[in-house]
């Protein structure tokens, strides 16, 4: 509808033109696209489709003179460095091109457009520019989508740096122009819109049937069909023949006209109708977004799918392919090795159950049309409530906060109240509760040591009772398990030992981000801790997943050690729940590999890159301590420390899985050396740059007490307690932390650039002061100050320099930033052995430096 100057308002019920605008993110957008579009123009109506698509995406289904195509992209979507991977600064740095910097002319020419073709209402799948673009013009705007790039955008900034939020805030603020939201299945919170409008899955319709796609493609109905749909393909994948079991054939989208495919995997045209052959397929192995999950669903094909990194819609569509019993996760080293026989077996055997409705693009066109011609659909109450709930719930999302279920989608919120199941770990849940659930102790029996009170202890415990009570009956029930904790049911055997360790994390009070600069710290455990239980077994007697089981017998060696993880609380984040390793893969010949291999080892496959935090500790103890493990291993993970909130949520999962390795295997280490075992962990195998002072307070600290170190590198002063009459509270900023953020790297890069600098300058005043003592008489030469320049000029630490010789010597010489190139051409390095400078980046030097030196400062005077 156009709102015309003089107030009164022009569209035609019987002819509407609709400018639809579709994100240049991949075909998944375009082809639900295609049937909203397919209905309009069913209506009479005609629709301009501004898309980077190829028109046979739409063509294919749509032969009319009512649709024009406009080859135009607005946004870039998320930048893929191959099928599975996304590149997060790449993607903000490609929009910030694509639509930031031209967006005046961007505003100008389509504002012009929509004009020229007197467009009634615009729709957006879901380009943010759109619906600013429709309130320059006077028009109503609608979006329709599952997610929205706000949301998408959010995490990539804490990877890429803060100084790329005002991106998503004027994503988030271009949304807010759009009147309201008709929103599909599998949807992410979104507050940025004013109202909503749920609708039912938009699905493609089917043009053949399965016996008549069967019958051109020569493949008769005892033939298992297999369809491989990633839209490309990784890098480098070469498809061989024994990747399918016998009497299968995998159908090949997106494969390069130049790719040699084995005899049981056959090439698709580029322009084949993908979902006449997903319906004639028994199942579809690819990779999640929206347009895969609904036609899996609607067509009752069962998808085995393979994660994809950091794509924060993932997580929403999993979570309703899981619930319909339509999905099963195969692990990333296994597609790209060929291990696929016991994920497909597995995929046949589901029977999946969706009825809901898939005809949500003949209900959107519905409700465009409508809108367009007038009709009022935006609530007249104020929606603030609605708004700020849905903030509330991108923000648990966004932060991995275990718990919460505020607002998740209704066939979410049904399954966990049919269970009686919330979406973080057993133990986070039990310790929330005020009721202390009471002690199962005729299903355990305490070899060693004692709960000491500690009420998460005692709930973590019960959880591995009700593990081991889990009936066969309820474990082959998919709606009834968690996919993690049916894992973790078939994870240990109930006759051996298991040990059990418990690390808290850590409320930082003095000392802070200058504990790597080697500042005095006074840090104070808190009440939420990490549980780990590691269990040891001979290899032929361990449990092994099915995937695991078929990957050794691959190998033909018989068993072998094998380690297999567990970890809770990872059904809301885009992180695998379960992780598994041949131990033989720590191994380079006779000797460990290399942190370094180990580091590309694990970060080969982010959404099992968590991994590294606790397979981690065993190669650590393997080179450190020479240790050879012979037996497998299983683990499970539960921690209740929220995550990204700088309260050490990596330290407690480092040094709990430490703790239960070292005590299964019968290792006594210090607290001390275990703390600085596990930094080494983390600087070297998951690649964060972190201090010591985290790791040495969930293993040093005691609770009701301050820890009181010195940072040089772990130097414990003394226990401080706590006067009865004083409570320590951390309040959520709402702005996540990453010790293995871009941010966080940057700033201890600059500080040890500004050390860098005050070391050399403090050298050439020395050599200058020597030169003129070497012509004084004795008394004229200052020993103190010659003394202070040595010191200076081999200083380890800043918090080693004084802010009264800082301010003296150093402060007007240091930059207050620096270009990374122009820092090595002048000081070849920084002397940081784990973080790396980027030549093309600028880094905050003063700043930087300036504040370990008074934050030390600080802490002395109030220690």
């Amino acid at each position: 509808m156009r709102i015309e100057e003089n107030g009164g308002e022009s569209a035609s019920i019987n002819h509407l033109i609709f400018a639809y605008y579709v994100t240049g993110h991949g075909f998944g957008h375009a082809t639900r696209v295609v049937e909203v579009v397919r209905n309009l123009i069913a209506a009479g109506h005609d629709v301009h489709v501004v898309t980077g698509a190829p028109d046979f995406v739409y063509t294919s289904e749509i032969q009319s003179p009512r649709l024009f195509l406009r080859k135009l992209v607005l946004d870039c979507g998320a930048v893929q460095a191959d099928a599975l991977t996304v590149d997060r600064l790449a993607s903000l740095q490609k929009y910030s091109e694509t639509a930031v910097r031209p967006r005046d002319s961007i505003l100008a020419t389509e504002v012009e457009w929509l004009h020229s073709i007197k467009a009634d209402l615009v729709v957006s799948d879901v380009v943010p520019v759109a619906c600013r673009t429709a309130a320059e013009a006077g028009i109503r705007s609608v979006c329709v989508t599952n997610f929205s790039w706000d949301f998408i955008y959010a995490e990539y900034v804490m990877a890429a740096g803060y100084h790329h939020r005002s991106i998503v805030w004027q994503i988030a603020e271009d949304y807010s122009h759009c009147e309201f939201l008709i929103r599909l299945p599998g949807y992410c919170p979104m507050p940025a819109f004013r109202d909503v409008i749920d609708v039912p899955l938009v699905v493609r319709r089917l043009h053949k049937s399965r016996k008549e796609v069967r019958k051109e493609l020569g493949i008769g109905e005892d033939v298992k069909l297999v369809i491989l749909n990633f839209g490309g393909q990784p890098a480098g994948w070469k498809l061989k023949e024994d990747y399918l079991p016998s009497g299968w054939l995998c159908l090949v989208c997106g494969a390069s006209d130049t790719q040699e495919l084995p005899p049981n995997f056959l090439k698709l045209p580029k322009d084949a109708y993908t979902p006449d052959l997903i319906a004639a397929s028994d199942c579809m192995l690819g990779k999640i977004g929206y347009g895969t999950v609904s036609e899996a669903l609607a067509y009752k094909l069962p998808f085995v799918f393979v994660r994809r990194d950091y794509f924060n819609e993932e997580p929403f569509l999993r979570n309703m392919l899981e619930f319909y019993q339509s999905g099963v996760e195969m692990i990333r080293r296994d597609l790209l090795t060929g291990h696929w026989k016991p994920y497909l077996e597995r995929a046949i055997s589901l029977k999946p159950c969706y009825e809901g409705g898939i005809n949500g693009g003949e209900v959107a066109a519905h409700i465009l049309q409508e809108t367009a011609i007038g009709k009022n659909y935006a609530s007249d109450k104020l929606s603030g409530v609605r708004r700020l709930r849905d903030a509330i719930v991108l923000g648990y999302q966004l932060q991995r906060v275990p718990g919460r279920d505020v607002s998740i989608p209704e066939w979410y919120t049904n399954a966990e109240n049919e269970l009686g199941l919330s979406t973080g770990s057993p133990t986070s849940e039990m310790s929330e509760s005020n009721a202390i659930t009471e002690f199962c102790t005729d299903d355990f029996e305490i070899l060693h040591g004692d709960l000491q009170g500690l009420s998460d202890t005692r709930s973590f415990l019960n959880s591995l009772v009700e593990l081991n009570n889990v009936s066969d009956s309820e474990k082959n029930n998919e709606k009834r398990q968690m996919r993690e904790r049916k894992a973790a049911a078939g994870l240990f055997n109930w006759e051996v030992d298991i040990f059990v360790t418990r690390a808290p994390g850590r409320l930082d009070v003095m000392g802070g981000i200058a504990d790597y600069s080697g500042s005095l710290v006074l840090q104070m455990p808190i009440r939420e801790a990490c549980h780990v239980a590691v269990q040891r077994n001979h290899p032929s007697k361990h449990r092994l997943w099915k995937h695991a089981l078929a990957r050794q017998n691959a190998k033909g060696q018989g068993p072998m050690p094998v380690l297999q993880i567990v970890s809770y609380g990872s059904e809301l984040s885009n992180r695998g729940p379960t992780f598994d390793m041949d131990l033989s893969d720590f191994m380079e010949g006779e000797q460990p590999i290399s942190y370094e291999k180990a580091n590309k080892y694990f970060a080969q496959d982010p959404s099992q890159k968590w991994a590294a935090y606790v397979a981690g500790t065993i190669l650590v103890l393997m080179k450190e301590l020479g240790v050879r493990f012979e037996d497998s291993i299983s683990m499970l993970v539960s921690s209740a420390v929220p995550e990204g909130k700088g309260v050490s949520s990596s330290a407690a999962v480092e040094v709990a899985s430490m703790s239960a390795i070292a005590a299964a295997h019968g290792l006594s280490i210090s607290p001390r050396e275990l703390a600085l075992l596990c930094q080494k962990v983390e600087n070297h195998i998951v690649g964060a740059p972190c201090g010591v002072m985290d790791q040495m307070t969930s293993a040093c600290g005691e609770a009701n007490k301050l820890l009181a170190m010195v940072c040089q590198p772990a130097e414990i002063i003394g226990l401080v307690t706590i006067p009865s009459h004083i409570r320590f509270w951390g309040i959520d900023s709402g702005i996540r932390h990453s010790v293995g953020g871009a941010d966080y790297g940057s700033v201890r890069i600059g500080a040890f650039m500004g050390r860098k600098i005050i070391k050399a300058t403090a050298s050439t005043r020395l050599s200058q002061s020597m030169s003129t003592a070497n012509g004084a008489s004795p008394d004229e030469v200052d020993n103190d100050g010659l003394e202070l320049l040595e010191a200076e000029a081999s200083l380890d630490y800043l918090c080693n320099l004084s802010p009264h010789r800082y301010e003296a010597l150093y402060a007007n010489l240091l930059p207050q930033s620096m270009l990374g190139e122009v820092f090595l051409e002048k000081y070849v390095d920084h002397g940081d052995t784990v973080t790396v400078i980027d030549k093309k980046r600028t880094y905050s030097v003063t700043a930087a430096a300036k504040h370990p030196v008074y934050e030390n400062f600080r802490v002395k005077v109030g220690f």
